[in-house]
């Protein structure tokens, strides 16, 4: 059976599209390329230059292009549900045997069965888990403790906001959606209007459409159902799922990077 990367080869730009799609989060995340620093660094100090992982909620698969290109003898495995994602995730890779992806739904018990490898030297994800409510969250952190190694390490960067400082957070609030109205009468694109573009795109047109059936329409407010919470709440959850140490390694006045070790 065809699949949708299947349909669409040849015919889309896969390096625009991911180009096209780290800019848009670059105007969500101006420190973007920092916090991915900081997790690889983690992952070369806790695993060496040569690690098997997984990425969690790849998306397009940012995380696994950065880390082929610092690590070269490095494997990479992405998994995630958007369909339209994933086809440009597999069209960028596509002649790189050290990626793979699989389709699967993280809040779904079995998703683990579908890896390729029992067990991974890291995981790593990137503003994603906020799309899960609190209890599939822990639940999959659960999950996240037999499926690395003794010794590996996880690192979730995400939304992760501190209600105990409201006056910082306003501030940092205020200060960052002004820079978005800057940059965006400049040209830069927001979540909206890159999912607008890539609908128009014909190569990709269906699969765009077999998104929005699973998650919606981004306009429509896509994350609805999603939940955030403190990093302290992050590091607290997954030393009950089985971790041996957790703590925050990296903020921003919004986000924040959590890393967990087996």
């Amino acid at each position: 059976m065809a699949t949708y990367a299947d349909t669409a080869a040849g015919h889309a730009d896969w390096q625009a599209w991911q180009h096209s799609w780290d800019r848009q989060q670059e105007w969500y995340l101006p420190d973007r390329e920092e916090r991915f620093r900081v997790m690889l660094d983690m992952v070369e100090a806790f695993t060496g230059p040569e690690p098997r992982v997984l990425d969690l909620a790849c998306g397009t698969g940012s995380i696994t292009d950065r880390l082929l290109r610092r690590f070269p003898a490095a494997q990479s495995t992405g998994v995630d549900l958007d369909p339209a994602l994933l086809t440009i995730a597999r069209g960028h890779f596509v002649a790189d045997s050290r990626a793979e992806f699989v389709t699967a739904d993280l809040s779904d018990p079995g998703w683990v069965r579908k890896l390729p490898h029992r067990s991974y030297d890291a995981v790593l994800t990137a503003t994603a888990l906020h799309w899960l409510r609190t209890d599939a969250l822990s639940a999959l952190y659960g999950q996240l403790a037999g499926v690395l190694r003794e010794g590996g390490v996880f690192l979730n960067a995400d939304h992760m906001p501190d209600a105990s400082t409201p006056r910082i957070n306003e501030a940092a609030h205020a200060f960052d959606k002004v820079r978005r109205e800057r940059t965006k009468t400049a040209g830069a694109q927001d979540w909206i209007d890159w999912w607008g573009e890539l609908a128009a795109d014909p190569a990709l047109a269906d699969v765009v459409a077999e998104r929005y059936r699973i998650f919606g329409d981004p306009a429509d407010g896509d994350h609805a159902d999603g939940e955030v919470h403190a990093a302290g709440w992050h590091a607290e959850t997954l030393r009950a799922a089985g971790f041996a140490e957790a703590r925050p390694v990296w903020c921003s006045p919004e986000d924040g990077m959590v890393l967990a070790l087996r």
